[in-house]
């Protein structure tokens, strides 16, 4: 069951800066950082670097690099010389062979069918971290303890990055497809343990009380750094250097981490089906909420008022708010429905407004006015029987069925599904 009223709210943090660069004009200029020092490595090296640089390719790179000098070279020959059309192949070679290493990680945020960004990735494995944790705590325990936590997400996504494209069966790093997932995900539990132990105490009676046995289970999360999976995974020279160089991007990685890019492609398909004349609130609403699509894992009771990536999202927390099965467990920090929807309109709003007011699903819904299914519009709120689930519409599919956008128990995550469960919809007060 999803989040009902007057859930615990959790006291909001510092809003981070709103203003933050574009992440395509960052990834651009990373790259170009790179290609430059590509090439100077390349012409130093001569003719024996080139030629190992090109076998190294990806047969993804080739491919893409093949297409690219077809479609463009027509073009290019018939606006410059051939010196020029040369010295514009070799940079169109160069970059596919930085996407080809693994600084191509640093591209996996980019649109790319089939594929997910770097954050949504993470939820994907988080996910089954919770429910490993939910499977260890599901004894008859009086309490749990957890001690430690998981590793550095961004050490993982470099060391998988250096195992990946400059593995014996390497593969490019810059678009994750399902099988890139599948191999972050090995590096995950590469670099994380679990153990569990149990901790018996027998209370001897007392005159209020009989005697009792209390058990605890102890949680152990143990991680292990990137310059340790350097021995466990045998890293060749040419690994090693790589990655030294990849952890001395952390902060960038960091930055894919918590990019807020709308490259999911359901969520990319809401937006272009948005009726042109939206009103510019509503639009910003439907647009803030595809941020977070398949991106956050759900939390009972989570909120989060601050302005863009919060930094305790995936953290190992333990669920406090009553009423849940969850409750008193430990498991990846995320938001319940109600929460996701008061960040949404907290963020497009500037952090002017909390349409629940602090309050849970119940709460949202007093602040709406009740309409028709037939009037609904994107921006406006959805909510189950008696107020234990909130989303919101994000539009319609090309069927014209209608869209909604929530925070699921059931897929611990963002998502964008069918009316189905939704009996009632409001318009929020916040449009006037």
């Amino acid at each position: 069951m999803e989040q009902a009223a007057g859930g615990t709210v959790v006291p909001p943090r510092t809003p981070a800066p709103a203003g933050r660069k574009n992440t395509a004009k960052r990834l651009a200029e990373r790259m170009r950082q790179k290609a430059k020092a590509e090439a100077q490595r390349t012409m130093a090296q001569g003719t024996k670097k080139t030629t190992r640089v090109a076998a190294d390719l990806s047969r993804k790179a080739a491919a893409a690099t093949a297409n690219a000098v077809k479609s463009l070279i027509g073009a290019l020959s018939a606006l410059v010389g051939g010196a020029t059309l040369a010295a514009a192949l070799c940079v169109i070679f160069l970059i596919a062979a930085v996407i080809a290493s693994p600084f191509g990680l640093l591209f996996s945020n980019e649109p790319s069918p089939g594929a997910v960004p770097l954050n949504a990735a993470v939820t994907q494995i988080n996910i089954e971290l919770t429910d490993k944790l939910a499977l260890l705590q599901a004894g008859d325990y009086d309490s749990v303890d957890v001690q430690g936590s998981g590793p550095d997400w961004r050490e993982v996504a470099a060391v998988f990055a250096c195992k990946t494209a400059l593995g014996v069966d390497g593969v490019d790093v810059a678009a994750l497809t399902p099988d890139r997932v599948d191999r972050l995900k090995a590096v995950f539990w590469d670099m994380c343990e679990i153990t569990t132990s149990v901790e018996t105490i027998d209370h001897p009676a007392s005159d209020s009380a009989e005697a009792w046995t209390e058990k605890i289970l102890h949680i152990t999360i143990s991680a292990r750094t990137a310059d340790e999976m350097r021995t466990v995974y045998l890293f060749t020279p040419e690994q090693n250097s790589a990655l030294t160089e990849l952890l001395a991007e952390l902060n960038g990685i960091g930055t894919l981490l918590g990019d807020l890019g709308i490259t999911q492609e359901d969520a990319a398909e809401l937006l272009r089906r948005l009726p042109e004349d939206l009103s510019p609130e509503r639009r910003a609403v439907v647009e803030t909420a595809c941020k977070l699509v398949g991106k956050v894992n759900y939390f009972w009771g989570g909120k989060s008022l601050v302005l863009g990536w919060d930094s305790r999202w995936g953290t190992i927390q333990k669920v406090w708010a009553a009423g849940s099965p969850s409750t008193g467990t430990y498991r990846p920090y995320g938001m319940d429905c109600s929460g996701f929807v008061d960040w949404v309109f907290y963020n497009m709003s500037g952090g002017s407004y909390v349409i629940g007011h602090g309050g849970g699903a119940r709460m949202q819904h007093s602040y709406c006015t009740p309409i028709s299914w037939s009037q609904a519009q994107p921006g406006d709120l959805v909510f189950y029987p008696e107020d234990t689930h909130v989303g919101i519409v994000g539009g319609w599919d090309e069927s014209g069925n209608i869209q909604i956008i929530h925070c699921a128990s059931g897929q611990n995550n963002v998502v964008i599904t069918g009316k189905a469960g939704f009996t009632s919809i409001g318009r929020p007060d916040y449009y006037g």
